[in-house]
This record gives structure tokens, C-alpha cells and sequence, in this order.
């Protein structure tokens, strides 16, 4: 991207940090609406770059994201010197979040995305009783368990790695499928799905196991299914330094101990 034609908004967390660093940033490269940049500079930790994308979603804009919070995966390093020289050099990410239709007992369904994962997970002290549906296939009957959660590449190392889930390249057209604690089938460990598929959860025995479900921020309780898939219409665009890229990240990650 041209750095002459780069028209940046300036946007942090509430955290000190980071609402310092907008200061800084601002008084010395200037602001611009956000409904007018063309790159928005989201200063915090990965929950706050979450939202920026949630809320600039399918609408063009760029998002650089640079670490003034607790966790950054997501997040490139923090320097004041050479703003615009870093996004014009930086490497675009597309994003394609997850939709959820999660149904309740009463018929309401609630529809949301998630860039991360979509996660059930019990409500009680009973373990759920979760039959998982792949392309309208039966592939697990009954899954007892603490939960189960479907993760984007850009959520596997959120949620789904606590989960001991696999870490997936940003580029890659998969999906994890993972479980939360699983007690039968104990050995199962999840899945890796074509980023095509269409996943639906049933509940059984929802009153006596009730299970809560979440599309990122978006909770809704007393599920009786859920279907979840990878949207085909909202994108959302992250840039990253050259030197520091997604797939650098994926792979240090993995060598870690």
C-alpha cells in the first residue's frame, strides 16, 4: 500500500498503555475517522484487535494491529518510528469468521460470528451429551464431555490450544474440530474439517445437561443445536509485518516447550 495515500485511524483499548500510545501516535502522524481510513491502527492486546475486526467487518478496511496489551499473538511489535512505512511493507491476512445458529428450547435462534471459535460447553456439574454432524453425516453419535468448540485458523491459538487443539497456518482451509475434556469416547481428540463444512451439534438431554454457546462474545444459553460454518460473505483483512508474519508465529509456536 502507497504510504502517501494511507489515511490511518488511530483506535486503543482503555488500558493506560495503550491509550497513551494512541496519544503519542495521533499527535504525531495525525487522525482520521474511522469511517474514512483506509487502515485502522488498533492498539490493545488480541481481544481488542478482535473487536476492531468484528466492528470493521466486510467493509474494506485494513487492520494493523500493534501490541499494547496482556496477549498479542495476533499483534505486531509496538514502535512509533515509521508507521506508515511498516503498513505499506506489511503483509495482508483475509479472514473468514464463523457463522453460528444456535437454537434454544423455545424455538428463538440466534444468529453470530466468531473469529476465533464457536465453544459449547456444559452448564452443570453433569457432563454434555453432544452428537456431532459433519456435512449432514452422523460422525460421532455421543460425545460426553466438558464442551467442544469448532476454531478458525486465527482462534487456534486462543481457546482450541488451551483445549490441547491443533494450531492451523492463517492460509489454511481447515477448521478444528475440538473437544473440552472428553470422558467418552475418552481417546478421541477432535478433527480437522475442509473449511467448506458445515458442523451441527445436538444436545441430548437438555434439560437434565444443559449447554450454554458462544460465537466469540455472543452467549446464548440452553442450546438444543447448534450449527456452525465458515461464512462465504464477511471477510475481515489483517496486516502483518513482513519479518513477523502469521505463518513465522504458527510455526515458532509449535517449537515452543
Amino acid at each position: 500500500m502507497d504510504s502517501n495515500r494511507q489515511k490511518l485511524a488511530i483506535v486503543s483499548s482503555d488500558a493506560p498503555d495503550a491509550r497513551e500510545a494512541a496519544a503519542n501516535l495521533i499527535a504525531r502522524y495525525g487522525q482520521t475517522e474511522t469511517k474514512d481510513a483506509n487502515v485502522i491502527v488498533a492498539l490493545g492486546g488480541d481481544g481488542f484487535l478482535l473487536q476492531t475486526l468484528r466492528e470493521t467487518m466486510s467493509t474494506g478496511k485494513r487492520v494493523y494491529g500493534m501490541n499494547r496489551g496482556t496477549v498479542g499473538f495476533l499483534m505486531n511489535s509496538y514502535s512509533e518510528d515509521d508507521l506508515p512505512q511498516r503498513i505499506a511493507a506489511a503483509e495482508p491476512e483475509t479472514i473468514r469468521p464463523l457463522e453460528m445458529e444456535a437454537l434454544q428450547a423455545d424455538g428463538t435462534t440466534t444468529l453470530a460470528l466468531a473469529i476465533n471459535e464457536v465453544a459449547l460447553w456444559r452448564q452443570s456439574y453433569q457432563t454434555a451429551k453432544i452428537r456431532i454432524t459433519v456435512d449432514g453425516k452422523v460422525r460421532l453419535e455421543e460425545l460426553n464431555c466438558d464442551g467442544v468448540m469448532v476454531a478458525t485458523p486465527a482462534g487456534s491459538t486462543a481457546y482450541n490450544l488451551s483445549a490441547q487443539g491443533p494450531i492451523l497456518p492463517l492460509d489454511a482451509p481447515l477448521l478444528a474440530l475440538t473437544p473440552v475434556s472428553p470422558f467418552r469416547p475418552r481417546r478421541w481428540r477432535g478433527a480437522l474439517l475442509h473449511d467448506l463444512s458445515t458442523v451441527r451439534f445436538d444436545i441430548f438431554e437438555p434439560e437434565k445437561r444443559p449447554v450454554n454457546a458462544a460465537a466469540d462474545h455472543t452467549e446464548v444459553k440452553s442450546v438444543v443445536s447448534v450449527t456452525v460454518r465458515e461464512s462465504r460473505q464477511h471477510t475481515a483483512t489483517l496486516l502483518f509485518d513482513p519479518d513477523h508474519s502469521w505463518n513465522e508465529r504458527i510455526l515458532s509456536e509449535q517449537f515452543r516447550y
